[in-house]
């Protein structure tokens, strides 16, 4: 089958890289050149782990190509994928600007049936969007599909290859059968294919992510109970995890959320809410939760230092909202450093993919070294930001070589109790009885 992807974002890219690696003929379409230029030359530019095998093997094949030229993108295409960004505007409502203005180049070149895939999350009557601005602009027969992802930065190849379902929004029997078609090889173990309404759809992707985000705040806020009551957040979270109607995933504490679904799709389903009249409460604590979450680290030093940061070092190990990825979106890290610096603190920092990212971000604010013991050189105190694996097993001797206070932070409990105790560092991890 011929596809056309337009926008080579993580998604788009991720989808068009796993839609050539079924056979399909796939061509990305970006307006940034100097990206499209790198894409041809071989360069993957986003870190996912995975992806430049299947990137390098499907162009090498000749199934994956890349342009800028738009018309010639979606010439022979039989699906047109719009995976493209669709940010917060200033009221917290999704901006489509980039999905609507795609939709008018794409219905002026139209000359034959198309299939229009958007792929982007999007708010409820998007598709209804869409199409009108094909109605206004052509008389070709095309159908508008919503297909949103559920990939996981860190592990999106494999949530592509083997999804555990894929949610398609159409009333077309036509357009549905070509979905049928096209995602037939990805799901032969088994996983539905959800057909639906388009509504139906664009709704499913952000209950689905708010719904995670809600439990995930639900357990900082315990563990923030646990704190207060001496009680250990570990065990409670396997007790009511262990019951199969709760699950076990999404329950680990920390200091929040990031990254560019979660923040902005809660915010997004809100915003939504609000302009039917709908007050959607659950939300809006989420959100208020999230946001002070994001700073107990900073919080919790406050109190070890009596409010007084000033003139203090701190390493920092993790910037990127979550392992496994170059992503700094909304990362708590950045809200972390941004509290240190206004209390007068430095901070020298280490992640093993985002902190290029973060220097252009922050320039010189704040210290970028090669590796995460060089961090701890003359630091008051470690804060541990992301649970990267590099970060779960250290060489704790060449720690206490490295760091002069035995203090520890730990924003994603990363450490055993038991063993912080032996080894004599002061250790205040999350909803963890503290160690003195």
């Amino acid at each position: 089958m011929k596809i056309a992807v337009i926008g080579t974002g993580y998604v788009g890219l991720v989808t068009g890289t796993c839609l050539a690696e079924t056979g399909n003929k796939v061509i990305c379409v970006d307006i940034d050149a100097a990206k499209v230029k790198k894409m041809q030359d071989g360069q993957v530019p986003i870190y996912e782990p995975g992806l430049d095998v299947l990137f390098h093997r499907n162009i090498a094949q000749g199934r994956l190509t890349f342009t800028t030229d738009l018309a010639h993108g979606i010439q022979d295409a039989q699906i047109i994928f719009m995976a493209l960004p669709t940010p917060p505007g200033g009221d917290g409502a999704a901006d489509l600007s980039y999905i609507l203005g795609a939709a008018k180049d794409i219905s002026k070149l139209v000359t034959e049936y198309k299939v229009i895939v958007n792929k982007s999350t999007v708010p409820v009557g998007t598709a209804d969007k869409v199409r009108a601005v094909f109605e206004a602009n052509t008389s070709i027969e095309i159908d508008v599909v919503s297909n949103p992802e559920f990939l996981r930065e860190g592990v999106a190849v494999e949530d592509f290859m083997k999804p555990d379902r894929v949610v398609i929004g159409t009333r077309s029997e036509r357009a549905q059968k070509l979905m049928a078609e096209l995602y037939g090889p990805y799901v032969r173990q088994g996983n539905p294919i959800l057909f639906m309404d388009e509504r139906s759809s664009e709704l499913t992707k952000y209950a689905a992510n708010s719904f995670l985000a809600t439990k995930i705040t639900f357990m900082n806020e315990i563990a923030n109970l646990c704190e207060i009551v001496d009680a250990d957040v570990d065990a409670v979270r396997k007790g009511i995890g262990s019951d199969a109607r709760i699950g076990k995933r999404f329950l680990f504490p920390g200091i929040g959320y990031g990254g560019s679904c979660f923040p902005k799709d809660v915010q997004a389903l809100a915003k939504s809410a609000d302009e039917h009249q709908y007050d959607f409460q659950i939300l809006k604590a989420v959100m208020e939760v999230n946001e002070k979450q994001k700073t107990v680290l900073v919080d919790k030093l406050l109190k070890y230092y009596k409010g007084d940061l000033k003139g203090k070092h701190f390493a920092l190990w993790g910037l990127a909202f979550k392992p496994e990825t170059d992503d700094i979106r909304e990362a708590p890290a950045l809200y972390i450093i941004d509290e240190l610096l206004k209390h007068g603190a430095t901070v020298a920092a280490f992640d093993p993919e985002g902190m290029e990212n973060v220097r252009r971000l922050l320039g010189d604010k704040i210290s970028f070294v090669a590796d995460q013991y060089e961090a701890l050189q003359n630091a008051d105190a470690l804060l541990i930001a992301t649970e990267w694996s590099v970060f779960r097993n250290p060489d704790f001797e060449k720690m206490e070589e490295n760091l002069g206070n035995k203090v520890i932070f730990d924003g994603r409990n990363l450490y055993d109790l038991e063993k912080m105790i032996d080894l004599g560092y002061y250790y205040n991890s999350i909803g963890r009885k503290l160690i003195d």
